[in-house]
Formats: structure tokens, sequence, C-alpha cells
């Protein structure tokens, strides 16, 4: 052996089903760590005090909407919520636990 890597030594597979499934499992958890966020920001909005009866009516309801949607997409790629949630080692889960 001659210590270089032949072209077939230096390939690896490529499971291009996965691949497409962990990015949309990234790029979904990024959504709902936004969603989350959001949520609570709302919530803290209705608490002050400092929105309309009309705003919070739209913000509950686009919330809704936006977790239905989330459901949805989910759903659609196999799957579950708690698949987003990751695991930051010692930091604990990346999204809280309800």
């Amino acid at each position: 052996m001659t210590g270089k890597a032949t072209p077939a030594e230096n390939r690896f597979d490529i499971d291009r089903d996965q691949m497409g499934r962990d990015l949309v499992a990234l790029v979904l958890t990024v959504v709902e760590l936004l969603r989350q966020l959001m949520e609570r920001q709302a919530i803290r909005r209705v608490e002050q005090g400092d929105l309309s009866e009309e705003q919070v009516d739209r913000i509950g309801e686009t919330l809704m909407l936006l977790d239905e949607r989330m459901n949805e997409l989910c759903d659609q790629h196999g799957l579950r919520l708690e698949d987003l949630n990751l695991d930051l080692g010692p930091l604990g889960s990346l999204l809280p636990r309800d």
C-alpha cells in the first residue's frame, strides 16, 4: 500500500432520503423554536395588558394556526414535535418541555 487513498476509498455513502429528512427536521426545529418564543412574548404582552381585545384575538388565532401547520408539516415528513427537540448535552434540551 502506498498510503494514498483511492477515489473509491474517499467516497462515503450518502442516504439522500435521510439527509433530506434531517434537513427538514432542522428547519422545523428552528421554526418551532421561533414559534415558542413568539408565543411566550405574546403571553407576556397579554399579561401586561397593553394589547386591545382585537389584537389578543388575532394573536391567539395566529398562534393556533401556526401550531396546526407545524403539526401538519411534521405529519407530512414523518416527524413528531418531540423529534425536533435537540439534546444539547449538559445544557439540556433546546425546546422547553411543556
